[in-house]
């Protein structure tokens, strides 16, 4: 027992030890230290930094990128990335990536020992956002990485003045007979190797007016325009356009005289028509080449090819091989069984299946790439015209191409694009939108002030009449235009455009796209009563399609000649006025018939016949006194029914109030309904 008490006591008197705290120790102040003033102790100063100022707190904003937070922390971007692993909810930790949370921002911060504050967000980084957010063309490449590559050459001119069959010769292909009409209906790209071995890129444009959009593309693309001047018709309204438009965009032209072997070519003519255009000719010490040849019958095709070698040498044209694929589009198409593609020149880059391409509002990941035999290709280097398989949407023709490293990439532009393009039509329509403000606003003015003045009592009462939309009574015609390739759609579209008679029978366009018919296609054309015009493309089965009326044609001008028609059908017909004959009253008197006293015109028949079924106007000095019907019609004694030229007769009107004087005008005329004619006039 008295070894556990013991224990106890020694156990009690430890644990007193133990929690003792420091106010029990604390050492009492003596008089004269309570006596002195209170002593008030200041917190050290910041440390200094190396180069002796203060450190700053770091500014952060919501939505800052990673590099921009690495920017602003002045950290290199890996020490951003390791900190942002060991922070809850930074997970994209890619130097674009937005971080969203301020407090995630300012964790990431203090994991790297900087103090922040939070700024409005700055403008140089908006710009920066709005610059990342899209792709542009890459600066030029260097001197050394430049190579030779082959010109691409569009061959340009009037309709019909054998652009095709020029290139036909060139690469040995029948193209002219597979034209619709043997006119060519959209661009073609291909590539020619010539005989001294050196590839050329070929355009072949449309020559006539309704495709001048499509030549204006070509032109861009090109480095060299061989015009083709028939030496039969010399320059025309295209060739004119050709020669503006080469000037314009500065491109170098090399003239290709055709159809000299046919008797009527005058070739001096020609070649004084296109001095007189402004084009200085190298016989006149100028630097145009023109090369008389015969595309038909292969005269001097090897003098042009060797003028086309000969301009690209002096031009020295060379490309960039390697990086991010640059080109432009020159067509587009929707194929049945392929789907979207599009004919495309590289200008930049090396094209290979895989890459990833944007082209305004489309993109593709390139499926397959083919030649312009269908052949498909393995790459596509710089000047190479290659048809694109992969198109998740259909470029425009005459888009620019730019590869990006990733869909993602891809998909984060395409949305900034639409949304930009979204912003720049509700700027544009903002005007639009004022003005109908404007005018709904005056228009309430009014009603208020008629209400005002009418009476507060008055205006109640009565039916309200239904707001709907009232139909102006003219005629209109609703089309569904397919076409076979944009270009083509583009073109009719066009022409469609120069329609400037709405105010007879309105012309509504419901619908457009590229590719062939479809079902939508069709109840859309049951829903408005609309025409649906296939261009070059499949149309379903008469079956399927019903009530609805589809047009499939393969050259613009016999689409048009059709619209017209249909234009024409709709408009009503008109009174046409036909004269017969007209005689000149020689005597006005008065017979008894019974016990009635009726007045007669004797009358001398100058021009025609007169006729008693059809109807007469009496003129007296240009005025018209009686338009109506007779009542007999006598040659001496005898009714007839005719009276001919410089023959006599009476005349008796159904108006018998109606009396003639000698030399007024007597004229017989016949009135029937014909049917009217549209006055639009597309050009051709």
């Amino acid at each position: 027992m008295l070894n556990v008490s013991c224990f106890y006591r020694l156990s009690n008197s430890l644990r007193r030890q133990l929690h003792v705290g420091s106010t029990h120790l604390k050492r009492r102040k003596t008089a004269e230290e309570k006596k002195s003033p209170r002593i008030i102790e200041y917190s050290p100063k910041k440390t200094q930094t190396s180069n002796g100022e203060a450190s700053a707190a770091a500014s952060i904003w919501r939505h800052m990128s990673v590099a921009q937070l690495a920017k602003t922390l002045g950290r290199p971007i890996d020490d951003v990335q390791e900190a942002m692993l060991y922070v809850k909810g930074a997970d994209n930790i890619e130097a674009t990536a937005k971080l969203q949370d301020l407090k995630i921002i300012q964790e990431i911060a203090k994991k790297l020992g900087t103090k922040t504050r939070i700024v409005a967000t700055p403008e140089t980084a908006v710009e920066d956002e709005q610059k990342d957010r899209d792709v542009a063309p890459r600066p030029p490449a260097s001197a050394e990485l430049l190579k030779a590559r082959p010109p691409v050459v569009t061959v340009m001119g009037h309709v019909d003045h054998g652009k095709t069959t020029l290139l036909d010769s060139l690469r040995g292909a029948d193209v002219a007979a597979g034209e619709a009409g043997g006119i060519t209906q959209h661009i073609g790209a291909f590539t020619v190797t010539l005989e001294n071995g050196e590839r050329v890129t070929f355009l072949d444009t449309p020559g006539h007016a309704a495709f001048s959009a499509m030549r204006a593309r070509g032109a861009v693309a090109t480095d060299i325009i061989v015009l083709v001047v028939a030496a039969e018709d010399g320059v025309m309204a295209q060739t004119r356009e050709v020669i503006q438009l080469a000037k314009e965009v500065e491109v170098p032209i090399i003239v290709a005289l055709n159809k000299i072997d046919k008797p009527e070519a005058n070739i001096e003519k020609s070649k004084q028509q296109l001095a007189q255009m402004g084009l200085t000719l190298e016989e006149h010490g100028g630097d145009v080449q023109v090369i008389p040849i015969s595309a038909l019958k292969g005269t001097n095709l090897q003098l042009l090819a060797e003028a086309v070698s000969t301009q690209a040498t002096l031009m020295g044209l060379k490309a960039d091989p390697t990086g991010l694929v640059e080109g432009i589009v020159v067509e587009s198409k929707t194929d049945p069984r392929r789907g979207k593609l599009s004919t495309a020149i590289v200008s930049r880059g090396t094209l290979r299946k895989g890459s990833v391409l944007l082209s305004g509002l489309a993109h593709a990941k390139v499926r397959g790439l083919f030649d312009h035999n269908g052949q498909p290709l393995t790459e596509a280097p710089p000047g190479t015209p290659v048809e694109i398989l992969g198109w998740r949407e259909l470029p425009l023709a005459g888009e620019l191409i730019l590869e990006v490293e990733t869909e993602k990439k891809a998909h984060a532009v395409l949305k900034y694009r639409e949304h930009e393009a979204q912003r720049e039509k509700i700027e544009s329509s903002g005007d639009e939108i004022r003005k109908k403000e404007e005018e709904h606003q005056a228009k309430y003015r009014a009603e208020r002030e008629a209400r005002r003045l009418a009476g507060r009592f008055r205006t109640r009462g009565g039916q309200r009449v239904k707001q709907m939309d009232i139909n102006d009574g003219i005629p209109r015609v609703s089309v569904i235009v397919k076409g076979d390739v944009h270009g083509s759609v583009e073109a009719i579209l066009d022409v469609l455009e120069t329609y400037n008679s709405n105010e007879r029978c309105r012309l509504d366009i419901v619908h457009y796209g590229v590719g062939n018919v479809s079902e939508g296609d069709l109840e859309l054309a049951k829903a408005f009563d609309a025409i649906i015009y296939a261009f070059a493309v499949e149309t379903p089965q008469a079956k399927a399609a019903g009530d609805v009326k589809i047009r499939s044609y393969n050259v613009i001008y016999r689409l048009i000649d059709d619209l017209k028609e249909q234009l024409s059908s709709k408009l009503p017909p008109v009174e046409v006025e036909e004269q017969l004959g007209e005689a000149n009253v020689l005597q006005s008197f008065i017979i008894n018939e019974g016990r009635k006293e009726v007045p007669v015109a004797g009358c001398r028949c100058t021009k025609g016949v007169l006729k008693k079924s059809h109807k007469f106007r009496l003129l007296r000095d240009g005025e018209v006194i009686y338009d109506g019907h007779l009542e007999s019609m006598r040659h001496l004694k005898n009714e007839v029914d005719s009276i001919k030229k410089d023959v006599e007769c009476g005349l008796r009107f159904k108006d018998t109030k109606i009396l003639a004087q000698a030399g007024d005008i007597l004229q017989c005329y016949a009135t029937q309904m014909e049917s009217q004619q549209t006055d639009w006039d597309p050009g051709f």
